[in-house]
C-alpha cells in the first residue's frame, strides 16, 4: 500500500491534503518512474494497492480544486457542510454527476494508467456520517473499546447506523465505486478506512451491501498503544485482548495491524520505542551489556505481531520499519521542526547491520509471513479461542489446522499445561517466539512431537501437553 502518492503542496499532511488528484506527486519522481515501481513490484509477484483520498480535499485555491471556477460549490457542499472542522478541508458534493465522474474517473485513472491493484479508500468513517466521527467513539461488548471527544459511543444498534446520522449521498458514492471496481477489474481490492463498524461495508452491493473486501481493524492498534500507555503488561487484561482481537463482523474480512502509520509519526511512538524507549539508544547492540528492558521489549513485541497476525483477522498490515522494530517517528518537514528533513526517513541501516538486535525483530516478521504460507490461517475461519486464563496469562486459540499458544505472564512458565484442541493427531511447532534466531532464549525444543489424546478439555473434544515459558508465543501445526 503507498501513500502520498496523490499530488499535496503541504508535504506535512503526509499526503492527506491532496491538490491535484490525478498527478503522481513529483517530490518522489516522474509518472514513468511510478509506473516502473508498480511494475517492478508486480514482477516480483507484490500486488499494490493506492492510498487514495476521497473523503475530502484540500481547501487550497491557486493550485487545488477549492473555488477552481470562482464557485464554492461547483465539487464541494456550500456552507457548513462543505467543510471538515477537525481536517480543515473541504468536502464532496456527491450528488453531482460532474463530482461522481471526478471521482470514479480518478479511480479508473490510476488502475488503467498505473496499473495499480486496487485502492485503501481513506477517511471512509468520516464519509458514512454527517458526524465525520467526530463526536462519536466507536464501543463494544462489556464497555471494551473507545470514547470519543463527548464520550458518547456507538452502541452497535442498527439504528445509529442507518439512521438520519448515516450520509446515504457518501455511502451511494462509496457503492457505485466499488460496483465500478470490481465490475471492470475483477480482481482489484479494495478496503474501507472505517472504525465504526458500518454493517455490510465488506459485502458485495448484489446483496445490498457496500462491496469493500476488506475494512482496517483500527480498534487493535489503538488498544495495543493504549496497554503500553497506560498499564503493565502484568496487569493486561486477556479477555479485553482477545475481545479486541476478535470483535468484527460475521463474514466481512478485516486487516488486522499491530501498529499504524499515525503511531509512528511524529507526537506517538512506535510499539518497539513504547516497549524500549531510551534503551534503544544504548542496549540495542549485541555487545550490549545485558537489558532487562530490551529482552522484555524484543519478547512482547514479537508476541504482539504474532497474536495480531493469528487472531485479528484476514489480512495483515505493517507500516514499513515496524518490521524491525524502527525505534523513531517519522517527522516531515515542517515550521516546528525548521523544515527539517532529518526525521523524514526509515533508517535500514539498523536492520543491516549484523551488530545490532533489530535484525532479530526483523528475522521474525518474515518467519512469521513464511509460517503464514504454510499454516494458512488469513484464509481459515475466525480462530476459536479455548483458553484465556487471567492469572495464569495464557490465552489458546485454534485456527485452520494450527494452534495458537500464548504466555504472557512476566515470570511464571508453564511445563506440562493441559490445552484443548478440536482435530486430534500429531503436531509440530511452526513458529516460536523464543528461538535463538529471533533474540530469543531458545527454551522450546522444535524436535518435540506433540500427540493429542482424547480427553475432552477447555470446550474441545482432545487435549495435548506443552510447555509455555514466560512471554512466549509458538504456532503447533497439525501434519497427521
Amino acid at each position: 500500500q503507498l501513500m502520498a502518492i496523490m499530488e499535496h503542496v503541504y508535504y506535512a499532511s503526509f499526503g492527506y491534503q491532496v491538490t491535484n488528484f490525478f498527478a503522481a506527486s513529483s517530490r518522489y519522481g516522474t509518472p514513468e518512474e511510478l509506473k516502473e515501481l508498480i511494475d517492478a513490484a508486480h514482477g516480483m509477484g507484490i500486488t499494490v494497492l493506492l492510498d487514495v483520498v476521497h473523503s475530502h480535499a484540500s481547501k487550497n485555491v491557486l493550485d487545488g480544486l477549492n473555488q477552481w471556477d470562482g464557485d464554492n460549490s461547483t465539487y464541494f457542499h456550500d456552507g457548513g457542510k462543505g467543510n471538515h472542522d477537525l481536517w480543515d478541508s473541504r468536502l464532496f458534493n456527491y450528488t453531482e454527476w460532474e463530482v461522481l465522474r471526478f471521482l470514479l474517473s480518478n479511480l479508473r485513472w490510476y488502475l488503467e494508467v498505473f496499473k495499480f491493484d486496487g485502492f485503501r479508500f481513506d477517511g471512509v468513517t468520516s464519509m458514512l456520517y454527517h458526524h465525520h466521527g467526530m463526536s462519536y467513539g466507536f464501543s463494544g461488548e462489556e464497555g471494551y473499546g473507545f470514547s470519543g471527544e463527548e464520550g458518547y459511543g456507538f452502541s452497535g444498534d442498527y439504528n445509529e447506523y442507518f439512521g438520519l446520522g448515516t450520509d446515504t449521498d457518501s455511502l451511494v458514492y462509496l457503492m457505485l465505486a466499488n460496483h465500478m471496481i470490481h465490475k471492470i477489474y475483477p480482481n482489484a481490492i479494495t478496503v474501507a478506512e472505517d472504525v465504526s463498524g458500518m454493517p455490510a461495508l465488506c459485502r458485495p452491493v448484489e446483496e445490498g451491501g457496500t462491496g469493500f473486501d476488506y475494512r482496517l481493524g483500527m480498534a487493535i492498534p489503538d488498544q495495543w498503544i493504549k496497554f503500553l500507555k497506560e498499564e503493565k503488561d502484568e496487569d493486561w487484561h486477556m479477555e479485553k485482548l482477545v475481545w479486541i482481537l476478535t470483535n468484527r463482523r460475521h463474514q466481512e474480512k478485516t486487516i488486522a495491524y499491530a501498529e499504524s502509520h499515525d503511531q509512528a509519526l511524529v507526537g506517538d511512538k512506535t510499539v518497539a520505542f513504547w516497549l524500549m524507549d531510551k534503551e534503544m539508544y544504548s542496549h540495542m547492540s549485541l555487545q550490549s551489556d545485558p537489558s532487562h528492558i530490551i529482552d522484555r521489549g524484543l519478547a512482547l513485541h514479537k508476541m504482539i505481531r504474532l497474536i495480531t497476525h493469528g487472531l485479528g483477522g484476514e489480512g495483515y498490515l505493517n507500516f514499513m520499519g515496524n518490521e524491525f522494530g524502527h525505534p523513531e517517528w517519522l517527522d516531515f518537514p515542517r515550521i516546528g521542526n525548521n523544515e527539517s528533513y532529518h526525521y523524514a526517513r526509515r533508517q535500514w541501516n539498523l536492520v543491516d547491520d549484523e551488530n545490532l538486535k533489530y535484525k532479530f525483530l526483523n528475522n521474525f516478521d518474515a518467519a512469521m509471513q513464511h509460517a503464514e504460507e504454510q499454516g494458512k490461517w488469513l484464509s481459515a475461519p475466525q480462530g476459536y479461542v479455548s483458553t484465556k486464563h487471567q492469572d495464569d496469562k495464557v490465552i489458546v486459540f485454534e485456527r485452520g489446522d494450527c494452534v495458537f499458544c500464548f504466555n504472557f505472564h512476566p515470570n511464571k512458565s508453564f511445563p506440562d499445561y493441559r490445552i484443548g484442541v478440536w482435530f486430534g493427531g500429531k503436531f509440530k511447532i511452526i513458529l516460536d517466539t523464543d528461538a535463538p534466531e529471533f533474540g530469543g532464549h531458545n527454551r522450546l525444543d522444535h524436535n518435540t512431537e506433540f500427540f493429542s489424546f482424547p480427553e475432552p478439555w477447555a470446550t474441545r473434544a482432545n487435549s495435548l501437553m506443552v510447555y509455555l515459558p514466560s512471554r512466549v508465543g509458538f504456532v503447533l501445526k497439525r501434519f497427521d
